[in-house]
């Protein structure tokens, strides 16, 4: 058995779990999610908990049983707490700045590189070095900060860059002198 599939989910107060053949659709304080799950994995609400069951012990539903069972909890989470992460910008003239719904960032190059609020993501920059990504959809907070981090990855020799908050990058040495 797949030791994170047979974990059952509880509900807490509040939330609205309802199942339509293999969609299913959380709603919570925060807002709603819905997403189609994999037609092999089988859904079961009663009392308070969501139980996820696979078809046979094939691989392939193993690792479905686990993913399903994972993609459920944090839609219950989302909901419920909401994901954010942070992110760090390092550099000299490097900072973020929050205008209504727009985010412009200053990363050395001869533009502005904006962002816009969409989808139920928004930031927060409580200082111009620190950026906060908040949503309710992790896979959604998940690829805005790394398409923000993208724009300038942190570098190996003077650090300069956004990061993630509690990432570590590897330094190197610059030119070995005589």
């Amino acid at each position: 058995m797949s030791r994170i599939g047979i974990k059952p989910i509880t509900v807490p107060a509040g939330v609205d779990v309802k199942t339509e053949g293999n969609v299913i659709t959380v709603k919570g304080p925060l807002g709603t999610l819905s997403r189609e799950l994999h037609p092999k994995m089988a859904l079961k609400v009663e009392n308070g908990t969501i139980s996820v069951e696979r078809p046979s012990d094939e691989k392939e539903d193993k690792s479905l049983h686990g993913l399903t069972r994972t993609l459920v909890n944090n839609m219950v989470d989302g909901v419920t707490k909401g994901f954010s992460k942070t992110l760090e910008i390092n550099g000299v003239g490097y900072k973020a700045q929050k205008q209504g719904t727009t985010l412009t960032l200053s990363l050395g190059y001869s533009h502005p590189i904006i962002f816009e609020e969409k989808d139920g993501i928004t930031f927060e920059v409580p200082n111009p070095n620190t950026i906060i990504v908040k949503g309710i959809d992790r896979q959604a907070v998940g690829s805005v900060a790394a398409q923000i981090r993208i724009k300038r990855p942190p570098e190996p020799y003077l650090g300069k860059g956004i990061r993630y908050s509690g990432e570590h990058v590897r330094r190197k040495t610059g030119k070995a002198g005589k």
